[in-house]
């Protein structure tokens, strides 16, 4: 089983400092993922590569949009130096500043393209499961698997019952990293209600307490379903929410 941290590279430092408190703390944490977040200086490659001499499998996302799909040549460079042959496939969110380019491309046109041209590649998609309704998601997760998608990462979940739904869905042999993310103030699960589109189910509280038992439940389904989980500690201090559960 795989038990993944989501570090967010606001600088070198930092990444290596989350790096020490975890391998220091949370001693069944064997994964780190990254995103990409483009007004940061660290782009997930870049901090994968720093990660990858504590933590072998270190997973960035990579956007399509920021990528041309007829040239995909510069993608597979900045991986390949890096030493990364997994890799989480985003569409990606457009960005404000006009000094970056975009590019009219998408997860499942990028994941079929690399799946063509790295084979022994492990590409992972995302699933949302508040995006749209579930015969939608669920179609449009089986567009990314026949792309060449090898299983996904999911958005945060907050409701074991939806979990379990999902999970029916595929078969086990589909590996899914399941995401938890903590949900600590009022303003915060607004965010989370009007932009993620998250509908919280009724015993949900901002407490830590409510969302260290939310962390050690879906890592018990998890692993009762034979997959992966991945914590996202926004805003958090890592150490704090995870301890004595990983």
């Amino acid at each position: 089983m795989h038990i993944s941290i989501e570090i967010t590279p606001r600088d070198e430092s930092v990444v290596l400092h989350e790096v020490e408190q975890i391998r220091q703390h949370l001693p069944s944490v064997n994964t780190i993922n990254i995103p990409d977040i483009v007004r940061l200086p660290v782009r997930s490659w870049e901090g994968c590569a720093l990660v990858k001499p504590y933590y072998p499998l270190a997973i960035p996302h990579v956007r399509a949009i920021d990528f041309d799909p007829e040239n995909p040549d510069p993608l597979l460079c900045l991986l390949d130096e890096c030493g990364l042959d997994t890799l989480l496939v985003v569409t990606g969110d457009a960005i404000k500043s006009t000094l970056r380019p975009v590019y009219p491309n998408n997860s499942v046109a990028l994941i079929r393209q690399l799946a063509n041209l790295r084979p022994q590649w492990r590409i992972y998609a995302a699933i949302d499961p508040y995006r749209q309704h579930l015969q939608a998601e669920y179609r449009y997760c089986m567009e990314k698997l026949e792309a060449g998608a090898v299983g996904f990462f999911t958005q945060p979940f907050f409701d074991l019952r939806l979990m379990s739904i999902y999970a029916d869905l595929f078969d086990e042999s589909v590996p899914i990293f399941w995401g938890v993310s903590p949900v600590l103030s009022d303003k915060s699960r607004a965010y989370w209600e009007t932009v993620n589109r998250v509908v919280f189910p009724k015993d949900f509280d901002t407490s830590l307490a409510w969302n260290r038992w939310f962390a050690s439940a879906a890592l018990d389904f998890a692993r009762a379903h034979s997959g992966h989980i991945y914590y996202m500690p926004i805003r958090v201090d890592v150490v704090s929410y995870l301890e004595g559960i990983v």
